[in-house]
């Protein structure tokens, strides 16, 4: 039996820090199944099949990791998937206090799934898709910060704005 990891996000857009967990995720894991949140109250850039096709570009190359969307509670969408554990990513303490609480509810809806926390490389440590689209917004490079599919998707994306 295969050794499932759900990586749940909003992924707008997603960047290369995303990319080094998924990688380094499945290193750990058999599969990884990246969630992608609709969020509409955070009023994301991308529409949610605009960042489902930008993260399947993404990781064409990545065996193990697939894509898909998630509506409704996190646990619920694990045990669907046969998930074992959801992984997130913690960049600095600031992340922990409400990494540290979801997890922790996510353990009183269900105790079955375990919560991973992974540390990004240190050369994404900063990192995180609000910056990237601060910095895309102002016509600066994110070259290096995102998949080159997804530098040209906001690129585009500012173009018109």
């Amino acid at each position: 039996m295969s050794k499932i990891a759900i990586y749940p996000g909003t992924f707008d857009p997603i960047t290369n820090g995303h990319i080094d967990l998924i990688q380094r995720t499945l290193k750990i894991f058999d599969e990884v199944i990246i969630a992608v949140a609709p969020t509409p109250r955070k009023q994301p850039l991308f529409t949610l099949d605009e960042r489902i096709q930008l993260i399947k570009q993404s990781i064409k190359n990545l065996k193990g990791a697939k894509v898909e969307s998630f509506d409704g509670l996190l646990v619920d969408y694990v045990k669907k998937e046969k998930g074992v554990a959801i992984v997130r990513g913690l960049r600095a303490i600031s992340d922990f206090e409400y990494e540290l609480q979801m997890a922790l509810m996510n353990r009183h809806l269900d105790t079955n799934i375990e919560a991973v926390f992974m540390m990004p490389s240190e050369e994404y440590t900063f990192l995180s898709s609000t910056m990237v689209k601060e910095v895309a917004s102002f016509g600066g490079s994110v070259k290096g910060f995102v998949p080159d599919v997804v530098e040209k998707a906001l690129r585009e994306k500012f173009s018109r704005k």
